[in-house]
């Protein structure tokens, strides 16, 4: 069994924690939002009554970004084609954590199990992510 999950529309990281003054860390409201709607459609698409993958798990991410509307004709063709790739913020590590921690107890008991992590930036339509979760060793 495998999981495959696309997370329409602009990708978005992971926000930093906040802390108040009386020292209580929280997660900012945006990154609540985002990892609400990736727990949304995993829900959506595989029902409630899922039952958590179990055992070592792979995870692989692409997280697509839309072209930007100022990029020119011969550059949007290089972002399309690969040759440039996204170099700026949010960093590919604060894009992986959103989906890790939302479909944390969801797709899998723990997000412990991953042994395994391969994750991608890249240009292309509107923009996504792409996540794939499979017992390790098996190919998606």
């Amino acid at each position: 069994m495998s999981v495959h999950l696309i997370i329409p529309g602009p990708p978005r990281g992971k926000g930093r924690p906040r802390t108040t003054r009386k020292g209580h860390v929280y997660t900012d409201a945006k990154t609540r939002a985002y990892e609400k709607r990736i727990r949304d459609l995993f829900r959506e698409k595989y029902g409630a009554d899922f039952t958590p993958l179990d055992g070592p798990l792979e995870m692989e991410i692409v997280v697509t970004f839309p072209v930007p509307v100022s990029a020119s004709k011969k550059r949007r063709h290089d972002m399309l084609w690969g040759v440039e790739c996204p170099t700026k913020r949010p960093d590919l590590s604060n894009l992986v954590k959103c989906p890790e921690d939302a479909l944390n107890g969801l797709a899998y008991k723990d997000d412990a199990q991953i042994v395994s992590f391969a994750a991608l930036k890249r240009y292309g339509g509107n923009g996504k992510v792409e996540v794939k979760i499979y017992p390790a060793g098996e190919e998606p």
